[in-house]
Order: structure tokens, then C-alpha cells, then sequence
């Protein structure tokens, strides 16, 4: 996989815990790959590819590990809007961007940040891409 879909699938996963507690994630981390191969067989493609499916599971895993300080510093950056109030796909492409702007130095920022507003035009409304992009320029300066 490219690493912009690795970037993809990660968010899908991480978009999981929105609806699932922590402690639901390892079952959760199965059903994600297990579907991931049913849709591969599909396509009539070969399956991933155990070095992609470890790299989707351990940058999630740290992702979903430091969330709680993430979405702290979410909060302190994105003025007039908490993590609460924001949609969910928004947070999960904000999550992933700041894990790899702020802990992730195999991902330069402009890349971390372009990524991100490509997700937010994939996944998200018609505004997204602006509100990602506006509150992750406050993580570049």
C-alpha cells in the first residue's frame, strides 16, 4: 500500500473509537482487518500485506494511546470549538494529523497537513477541508 492509503486506513480504524470503548478496541483491530481482506478478495486483489497491516496497527495503537493528550491539544489550538462539538470524522482526521505532526518525525508537517485536508475532501463536508486546515495551521507556526 501507498502511504497515503496506509494513512487512510488508519483513520478508518481510528474513526472506530467514536462508537466503541477502549477496551473493545483489540476485537475491534480484528473485525478491521477481517474486513479489509473480504474487500480485498472482492476486488479480486491479493490480500495486505502483513508489513501494512502491522504499520496500520501499531501507528494506531500509538495514536489511540496518546488521544487523551491529543485531543488536549486540539482543544487549546481550535478556538470556539472543543473535540466535543466537532463531527467525528473532523476529529478523527485532526487526531491522526497531530499524532504525526507532534510525535511522528517520519512525516514532515506540510505533509501531515495536506493529507489531512485530502481526507477531509474524501471523508468529510463540504467544509471540511477548510476547518482541518485551519486548525492544523495553528499546529505549523
Amino acid at each position: 500500500m501507498s502511504r497515503r492509503e496506509l494513512r487512510e486506513q488508519i483513520f478508518k480504524y481510528i474513526f472506530r473509537i467514536e462508537f466503541n470503548d477502549r477496551t473493545e478496541m483489540p476485537e475491534q483491530e480484528q473485525f478491521f482487518f477481517e474486513t479489509l481482506q473480504m474487500e480485498a478478495q472482492e476486488r479480486e486483489r491479493a490480500g495486505i500485506r502483513d508489513e501494512d497491516a502491522a504499520y496500520i496497527s501499531g501507528k494506531s495503537n500509538r495514536i489511540l494511546e496518546k488521544l487523551d493528550e491529543i485531543d488536549g491539544m486540539i482543544n487549546k489550538r481550535a478556538k470556539g470549538w472543543t473535540t466535543q462539538r466537532m463531527g467525528k470524522v473532523d476529529l478523527t482526521i485532526l487526531r491522526l494529523a497531530v499524532y504525526e505532526i507532534v510525535f511522528d518525525e517520519d512525516v514532515p508537517t506540510g505533509v501531515a497537513i495536506n493529507e489531512a485536508v485530502e481526507l477531509a475532501k474524501k471523508f468529510g463536508q463540504e467544509e471540511s477541508s477548510g476547518f482541518v486546515n485551519g486548525v492544523l495551521a495553528k499546529f505549523a507556526s
